[in-house]
């Protein structure tokens, strides 16, 4: 049986959401991992712990707790609205915010490895041919740590098209709007319309494969959360 308009719909918002979330972890990601491979503070230990917090709590527990935070009484929801952005939650920017969230660890422990395998050297080097510390980040870190990126890029958007929980918590099940696959097919399950479930399944399994078998080919990956 062919996959419907509304499945059409589910993998174009997961698309679109895996997008948006990889590139904002990409941004946000970098820094955090940069400070956590670099410092020797007191605080590495608690940032460190808060960053992988997702790898742990159940995502209905991150889900609630972003609903509450992000909600018309919580403290992102009294800034969002005064600013006249209303609410997060059951719109589109709210997944996008849990996804964030809760797709942190696996953008930023790859790239927290990469950086810390660099060594002290080559920025040594760098230093002594007078480069700035934007250049030595520019020149000397990003090339070095390239396998590190792809490797978190990978991660972090597969990651992101399989959330289910975070996703229904904060976004719920609006169709075109935050309905994305995982959902999908828990509606396909719960209506025993077990054929489209199959579809949209088995390109999930073959997605995940393929994502494995990409990452596990590559002879510079080390499995960064095992």
């Amino acid at each position: 049986m062919p996959l419907t308009g509304l499945d059409l719909s589910a993998i174009w918002l997961t698309l679109e959401l895996a997008s948006l979330t990889t590139a904002l972890l990409l941004l946000i990601g970098t820094p955090i991992s940069w400070w956590l491979a670099r410092t020797r503070s007191r605080l590495k230990g608690p940032v460190g712990a808060v960053v992988a917090l997702p790898l742990v709590l159940p995502p209905t527990v991150i889900g609630f707790y972003l609903l509450v935070t992000m909600g018309p009484n919580g403290p992102i929801g009294h800034f969002t609205q005064s600013l006249g952005l209303g609410v997060l939650p059951f719109t589109f920017a709210g997944l996008v915010v849990g996804s964030v969230f809760y797709s942190m660890p696996f953008v930023v422990q790859p790239l927290q490895n990469a950086f810390e395998a660099i060594g002290d050297r080559p920025l040594e080097v760098a230093a002594t041919l007078r480069a700035s510390p934007w250049d030595r980040f520019f020149t000397v870190v990003l090339p070095l740590a390239r396998p590190g990126f792809v490797t978190a890029a990978i991660l972090g958007f597969a990651h992101t098209v399989g959330e289910f929980g975070v996703v229904l918590m904060i976004g719920g099940n609006i169709p075109d709007k935050t309905r994305t696959v995982s959902v999908q097919i828990f509606d396909h399950v719960e209506a025993m319309e077990y054929a489209q479930a199959h579809w949209l399944a088995g390109g999930m399994v073959v997605f995940s494969f393929f994502v494995l078998l990409a990452l596990y080919s590559s002879r510079r990956f080390k499995p960064a959360l095992g």
